[in-house]
């Protein structure tokens, strides 16, 4: 589906006509370039890569300079391919009046890392709750993981402690509440995955 690369900027909010407010992310939406335009001839398949974000050449790997030279644009910071475009060539910039307000978009985003995370923060563990009764240590460990002699092992996909966050996540069918064409701004209804000014991907 086509869309378009953008830049998280933090969270608002705006108020409806019934005067409610309404929670907003505010994403920089393009402009972004189109890099290059795969075939099904050339590539195998069909596809569009756009470029977004300015980079400095010198921080740019040369095979990375050639690409961008042929497309007749400066380095770009990312990198992401899409379907779904219609009659756009190398070097054709896309921006964000592809948009309209009221229409629902998909937002793909990098959670917030949190590290190596207990089961009470992880999986929502509810703990013991108490220390009565002798116990001292066990408030927010996660019990009992396995069986006995059989099956004699710990099954694939227990809730145990590990690495939290830093995942991609897709919210789906967010709606557009307000586009600022001037400013290459969208507000999206509700929250996205990521920190500020981390990249995102809005999909149609």
């Amino acid at each position: 589906m086509p869309g378009l690369i953008g830049r998280k900027l933090g969270m608002t909010s705006i108020y409806d006509a019934n005067g409610k407010a309404i929670p907003c992310t505010m994403i920089e939406a393009g402009p972004c370039v189109v890099t290059q335009v795969k075939t099904i001839e050339k590539d195998g398949y069909e596809a569009v890569q756009l470029g977004f974000g300015d980079r400095k050449e010198k921080n740019t790997p040369n095979s990375l300079r050639g690409h961008f030279k042929a497309a007749g644009t400066e380095p770009k910071k990312k990198l992401i391919e899409f379907d779904g475009f219609n009659s756009v060539k190398t070097g054709d910039v896309i921006t964000i009046d592809m948009f309209i307000e009221g229409e629902y978009v998909n937002v793909v985003g990098t959670s917030k890392g949190k590290g190596f995370q207990g089961v009470v923060k992880r999986h929502g563990f509810r703990g013991v709750g108490d220390a009565t009764h002798g116990q001292h240590n066990r408030l927010r460990a996660p019990g009992s993981i396995g069986a006995a002699s059989y099956p004699a092992r710990v099954f694939k996909g227990m809730k145990m402690a590990g690495r939290m966050g830093n995942d991609r996540v897709t919210t789906q069918n967010l709606t557009i509440m307000k586009v600022l064409l001037d400013k290459n701004i969208i507000l999206v209804k509700g929250s996205v995955a990521g920190a500020k000014n981390s990249f995102v991907i809005v999909e149609k």
